[in-house]
């Protein structure tokens, strides 16, 4: 599949989404009211509060060496990072995904219960906590085995222990399911390339170019008796300059 190229600027499409940024309470007796709904509810990128959980560097470069080769830079697009899947990621950990807000998270740890009910592991910590522990483990397990920071490495030695972390067979020492946790870092880099970029990835739209996807466009009623054509439509984001 093609990678789909931006054929004119999207600013005349959104322009009426395009709003100032938010006003101080003292300013906003003199605009009016709309202005002031807009300004308050304004969708805002998600990276602009820089990292809230990844903020130690080394955790940072070793989820970087993972997701881009999970998803590399090619032909198609680039790649994981450059898409901004690890200001993504930083941003759900740091809100209710990375919580749990939505996981049960009590004990007992019943593995019959996992089979047969849950259909995956059971987890008595969140997903933030997954991914720092999970990350400190596979920098110390570098360390160890090949003397060397996990970013440090090869891209075929990533790619072989990626291939042993999927099956299993990767012993991070402690609690840690490496096979989950490699699980949890590849849905999440696939979130991060196709998720709106109002939540950190996907960056100029590049996975929705990629794949053909409008976006989040107000109304498809004009298209939708428009089957198996090439619409060409240019992607429109949360983010109303993009």
């Amino acid at each position: 599949m093609n990678r789909r190229e931006a054929l004119f600027s999207l600013s005349s499409i959104v322009a009426t989404l395009t709003v100032a940024p938010k006003l101080r309470a003292e300013e906003l007796h003199n605009v009016p009211l709309e202005t002031q709904l807009n300004a308050d509810h304004t969708p805002q990128p998600a990276w602009e509060k820089g990292y809230q959980v990844l903020t130690d560097e080394n955790d940072r470069k070793t989820l970087t060496a993972i997701f881009d080769r999970l998803i590399p830079a090619d032909k198609l697009g680039p790649s994981a990072s450059e898409a901004g899947c690890i200001e993504f990621v930083d941003s759900q950990l740091a809100g209710d995904y990375g919580s749990g807000a939505a996981l049960y998270l009590e004990g007992p740890m019943n593995p019959q219960n996992e089979a047969a009910i849950m259909g995956s592991p059971q987890f008595l910590s969140t997903p933030r906590e997954r991914y720092l522990t999970g990350l400190k483990a596979l920098h110390r397990w570098s360390q160890a085995h090949l003397n060397k920071p996990f970013f440090e490495l090869e891209s075929t030695q990533i790619d072989a222990f990626l291939t042993e972390m999927e099956k299993g067979k990767v012993d991070l020492g402690g609690d840690i399911n490496s096979q989950a946790l490699f699980e949890l870092m590849l849905q999440n880099a696939r979130e991060g390339y196709l998720a709106d970029p109002v939540y950190g990835g996907n960056k100029n739209m590049v996975g929705w170019k990629m794949i053909g996807f409008p976006g989040a466009r107000y109304d498809y009623r004009p298209y939708i008796d428009r089957r198996n054509e090439n619409l060409q439509l240019i992607p429109v984001s949360l983010i109303p300059d993009n």
